[in-house]
């Protein structure tokens, strides 16, 4: 098992010319915080793979990466876990298959070789890789069904010929002499409604794509008109195996497997409770960590983190967050990672696990997933049902716009008021924005059970909100060189929560209950105050601490280029106040100044170096 940086320029003709050995290693090491451990570079005829290891399970040899076959045929670089691992092998060694490691890399390899893309759908874990067969010269490209691994693309052609460029994280791709670092403005403007710095397979880069959760590509590479695609969730929904208790515990059980130091992040919500309390169950000794600000009316976490850490008797460590902190981390972080921040959140989750990688832990169990897979979101519960009460027939066909308008940090009325008027008449008013809301919500709406219309909003949360938090969850932990697992976000979890009728997950009124089936399941386990404690993720108070920013973002060329001034005015005077507008402008100014100019987070950085006027990015 091994968390990682994968990086790959493969030829898409027949020319092939050799890339450059400096250009791919250059790739690599963008990616190196995700694996710090052991580094390779595979080079042939059809082009370079490149890969940096986060050594977690045989971290010996053995795992290298880039895998070759025994005959050197394939080739496979590979980012995630596979929790299925030992069954996988089973039936693979039952298929005369010779294992010469216990590194999961090898079992994908195989399943690969055995069963091509088929495999794909074998797989029970979080992952992203680049397969290469050489000698039928094709090339799969596939993430996981949760969406917790990203992976990265780019179709480029140049004085070498076509290529296509694949990485784990945009900056890598940006190293590609051929990609153009330009930013895309329908992203852009999605941004400032969603915080999400992807739309579908868009990303903030335009000609940068991004695999869907689920999806792989499969590339001929001499002909790559005829690539293929796939989709996990294309298939019928099956029935789940289990009850919620005990796939909630077989799925934490599989996430424990490890041979490098564990840790449980614990927030004293329900969510974290039950993953600290089963870990602590099987693992014994067990270290948990909580961040936040211990500011008046944000300090619950550590309350409740620190008195379930002791009813469990873990070792308990707070980390504190403070404005000056958070403010240094944030651009910080922005401009490492090429792309705005999605959530205030995703500073701490840096924090803490900086704290806990000093510290000697590698991986981190958390509990993102949960809120979404089972009805965890009251407030948005609450709007869902009263738009649907405003419905004929239950006829929801404006769901996805509905989604969109009730979660907007920019309003569509706002809009046009804020962002100016070449970048969102490139963004074409926001057309693409909501053509794709409603496409996923009208997909959703077919899938599962249906005894609710309400089912339909909680499985668009899981389809849109939860690979944005599992994306940052990936960043940020792997940013500092931990492993973050979330054994909620789990493809049987997430069958099982889907098939559940709405009332074990939601009910509204006067006395509302949100995931009633996940506290039903351990209500006799945990503490009474836990169990029906309310939704809370990190909380910090961001919109007081984004004050310090003002006078950068009025004054910064890059922000006059998004922004009108009227926007610019009103958030610059009361930022608190207009925090929704603030944080988004705030993030798409820090990406801008940090990728094409103006920027001031050291010279050393290549993604940081200044080299882009403010002109690049003129609508």
């Amino acid at each position: 098992m091994v968390m990682c940086g994968i990086v790959s320029v493969l030829n898409l003709d027949a020319r092939q010319i050799g890339i450059p050995r400096a250009l791919i290693e250059r790739m690599r090491d963008r990616l190196i915080h995700r694996g710090p451990d052991d580094s390779g570079v595979w080079e042939g005829q059809l082009g370079s793979i490149g890969h940096c290891r986060l050594s977690v399970i045989d971290p010996t040899l053995a795992g290298h990466q880039p895998m070759l076959s025994p005959d050197q045929r394939y080739v496979l670089a590979y980012n995630g876990e596979l929790y299925n691992d030992h069954d996988l092998r089973s039936e693979l060694a039952s298929l005369g298959c010779v294992f010469r490691s216990s590194c999961d890399t090898e079992t994908l390899l195989h399943a690969l070789i055995t069963w091509g893309e088929g495999a794909i759908e074998k797989l029970r874990g979080m992952f992203s890789f680049v397969f290469l067969d050489t000698q039928n010269r094709m090339a799969i490209i596939a993430r996981d069904p949760m969406g917790i691994k990203p992976v990265y693309y780019a179709m480029v052609e140049g004085d070498a010929g076509r290529q296509l460029v694949v990485a784990s994280e945009i900056p890598a791709i940006l190293e590609h002499p051929e990609v153009e670092r330009k930013p895309d403005p329908v992203t852009v403007s999605a941004y400032l409604s969603s915080i999400r710095t992807t739309l579908g397979q868009r990303t903030m880069f335009a000609g940068v794509s991004t695999l869907i959760p689920g999806q792989w590509i499969t590339i001929p590479l001499d002909s790559p008109e005829q690539t293929a695609t796939g989709n996990w969730w294309s298939g019928a929904l099956r029935a789940p195996t289990q009850g919620v208790r005990q796939t909630i515990e077989d799925s934490i059980h599989r996430h424990l497997r490890t041979d490098v130091p564990m840790c449980t992040l614990l927030s004293g919500g329900l969510d974290s409770a039950i993953t600290t309390l089963l870990a602590k169950r099987s693992l014994g000794e067990l270290h948990t960590y909580c961040a936040g600000a211990k500011v008046d009316g944000f300090s619950d976490d550590f309350s409740f983190a620190n008195s379930l850490a002791k009813e469990l008797g873990t070792n308990h460590t707070e980390v504190e967050m403070t404005e000056a902190g958070f403010v240094d981390r944030w651009r910080w972080m922005v401009a490492r990672l090429g792309v705005p921040l999605s959530t205030p959140n995703e500073v701490a989750i840096y924090e803490v696990a900086e704290a806990l990688r000093k510290q000697g832990h590698i991986v981190a169990i958390s509990g993102e997933g949960a809120d979404e897979l089972f009805g965890g979101y009251g407030p948005i519960m609450q709007q869902a049902q009263g738009h649907i009460a405003g419905l004929n027939a239950n006829d929801d066909t404006e769901g996805g716009l509905f989604n969109l308008a009730a979660n907007a940090w920019i309003s569509d009325e706002l809009k046009p008021g804020v962002l100016r008027e070449p970048w969102y008449h490139g963004a074409n008013g926001d057309a693409e924005l909501k053509a794709h809301y409603q496409q996923v919500f009208d997909e959703v709406r077919s899938q599962g059970p249906n005894d609710s219309a309400l089912q339909a909003h909680v499985r668009f949360q899981r389809r849109m909100n939860l690979p944005n938090l599992l994306q940052r969850l990936d960043t940020s932990t792997m940013l500092a060189g931990v492993e973050g697992r979330t054994p909620y976000a789990d493809i049987e979890v997430a069958i099982c929560a889907e098939n559940l009728p709405m009332d074990q997950k939601y009910v509204a009124g006067e006395h509302e209950q949100t995931k009633i089936a996940l506290r039903q399941a351990f209500k006799d386990e945990l503490p009474p105050e836990i169990v029906n404690r309310p939704k809370a993720s990190f909380p910090l108070p961001f919109q007081h601490w984004m004050g310090s920013m003002t006078d950068r973002l009025f004054d910064s060329p890059i922000a006059r280029e998004f922004f009108t001034e009227q926007a610019l005015g009103m958030v610059c005077a009361r930022p608190a106040s207009y925090w929704h507008m603030a944080w988004p402008m705030m993030n798409l100014m820090l990406w801008g100044e940090s990728q094409f100019g103006d920027g001031e987070n050291g010279e050393d950085d290549p993604v940081c170096s200044g080299k882009y006027s403010s002109s690049t990015i003129s609508g």
